[in-house]
């Protein structure tokens, strides 16, 4: 026998009633609570003439209301539906009292409509409209957002799918969009200063004296060790669940947003990482997820049980759901405070049980930049950070852009380029002139997005538990090996395995301020 149901109760159920339907008003038809997909009609906007107001406004979470930025009343903002090949006009009405801008993550565009202010435009004025204007020279899953201040992790982003020319190489019998993101009822502002003040006052899964007696974590000498350096082993992420709500298309994991399908169909998922600073690993239990693209470019197919998505990604996976039951679509934040969480179901109303949170990884040196196993008085010292640093050791593989892949990573396409977490390594040495983890502005007036981190990719071994090791990579297509004549052009150049027992593994962590 249940419980009576007391006052509180009511009232939050009463709330999340209430806030279902009113989030509706807020939400784009993509990403309602239940989606059939993106079917005909598509809920889009597209054509060649487009407009985007830029607005505050509030959007619900969880059944709680929340400050926003949003675009066309939305958020995330409405999809963007093009096609390669024609040419597109967008006038965004700037509605906000302070000056804003819509960056084409990924897209070649020219320079005077990349939409970074200080760079390669002055930005967009209080009460003013700028229209973009530009050919679409691409095909594939890409997203746009403000480079102004930090309205980004206010939501002001959303997604763009490219169609190609003629028919689209990768089948599928129905597709849906997946943005994730992380949002906070603290002000991002606040959130910013609290990093600087103290850096680490987000973060509370420290190592603790009772994990030291019990025999968890780091032995006694490596935390003495990593202390003396004011090193802290699980600083895996700047900010952390304790300040955000990891959503998917705008829903908490309460919401739990829905993408139907019906057994046995060929599902695309479009995955967004449109966060402002959280990495995630995405998987559906119960289901493989086969890579089929990586940036917007397509790639041999890659079957994994889960990936690794870093701020400012897209990957698209095909998924085959044999059954008439709901999956869970889980994306763990990788320092293990929270997820983002949905459900893929046949029919709405379903809901599938959600994994509990893994254990949170451990910081290497090697993760800090800082190997100095071969340093006099540092031999005996643990550099490996032991299995919990597997969720950070991930296969790395370095692929050469050919004919228009390289145009694509000059202006800011992933091209097929794939090299460290940190955008634009590859043109300025390992600490560039950037000011955050993801946009990484070349000093040449190139935004330096072409450098991706590669899709880490990976099979857990029978029994495994946790993030695991990995022996999967996504090679980039060469198209002599004639599988897809749609992909773009990539020659691989060899991988190697970042982690304890391999090369020069880098430092997961976006930055303050991104």
């Amino acid at each position: 026998m249940s419980e009576p149901m007391n006052r509180r109760q009511l009232l939050r159920g009463a709330t999340l009633t209430g806030g279902g339907l009113a989030l509706a008003a807020w939400m784009p038809a993509w990403a309602q609570s239940v989606s059939p997909g993106l079917t005909a009609p598509l809920p889009m906007v597209s054509g060649e003439d487009i407009t985007l107001k830029i607005a505050r406004q509030t959007m619900m979470i969880d059944g709680r209301a929340s400050k926003a930025i949003g675009i066309n009343g939305t958020v995330p903002a409405p999809l963007i539906r093009l096609r390669e090949g024609q040419n597109v006009r967008l006038h965004v009405v700037n509605d906000l009292d302070e000056d804003s801008s819509i960056h084409w993550h990924g897209l070649l565009v020219p320079t005077q409509f990349d939409g970074v202010p200080g760079l390669s435009f002055p930005g967009i004025k209080p009460r003013s409209t700028f229209t973009y204007e530009f050919p679409i020279r691409q095909s594939g899953t890409y997203w746009y957002h403000s480079h102004s201040g930090l309205q980004e992790q206010l939501g002001h982003y959303g997604p763009i799918v490219i169609d190609p020319t003629g028919t689209d190489p990768i089948a599928s019998d129905r597709e849906h969009v997946i943005v994730l993101s992380d949002h906070s009822p603290i002000s991002p502002e606040a959130i910013f200063r609290r990093m600087k003040v103290d850096p680490g006052n987000l973060n509370f899964q420290k190592q603790t004296l009772a994990g030291l007696l019990a025999g968890r974590d780091q032995t006694l000498k490596d935390r003495m060790d990593w202390g003396r350096m004011r090193m802290d082993p699980t600083d895996i992420s700047d900010t952390t669940g304790a300040a955000y709500t990891y959503l998917v298309n705008g829903h908490g994991p309460r919401d739990n947003w829905t993408a139907l399908f019906t057994p046995g169909q060929r599902v695309r998922l479009r995955f967004i990482n449109a966060s402002s600073m959280t990495t995630f690993n995405v998987r559906i239990p119960g289901l493989k997820l086969s890579i089929i693209q990586a940036d917007g470019q397509n790639v041999m197919p890659v079957e994994v049980d889960e990936f690794q998505i870093g701020v400012a990604e897209t990957y698209d996976a095909i998924v085959i759901p044999p059954d008439d039951r709901a999956y869970a679509l889980v994306g763990e934040a990788v320092d293990r405070s929270g997820m983002a969480r949905g459900t893929l179901a046949p029919r709405a109303g379903m809901a599938a049980e959600v994994p509990p949170l893994r254990k949170r990884p451990l910081a290497t040196m090697k993760d800090m930049g800082m190997d100095m196993s071969s340093m006099p008085g540092m031999e005996g010292m643990n550099m490996s950070g032991g299995d919990d640093a597997a969720a950070w050791h991930r296969p790395f593989s370095r692929a050469e852009p050919l004919g228009e892949a390289r145009d694509a990573r000059r202006h800011g396409n992933a091209g097929c380029a794939i090299f460290d977490a940190r955008h634009g390594v590859e043109r300025h040495g390992r600490d560039g002139p950037f000011q955050d983890g993801r946009h990484g502005h070349g000093i040449d007036g190139d935004h330096g997005h072409g450098v991706h981190e590669d899709a880490r990719f990976r099979k857990r071994a029978p029994g495994e538990e946790g993030p695991g090791r990995a022996d999967d990579r996504a090679d980039a297509y060469r198209p002599d090996r004639g599988a897809w004549p749609g992909a773009r052009g990539c020659r691989p150049q060899g991988t190697r395995l970042q982690g304890s027992d391999g090369a020069d593994p880098q430092s997961r962590r976006p930055r303050a301020g991104a």
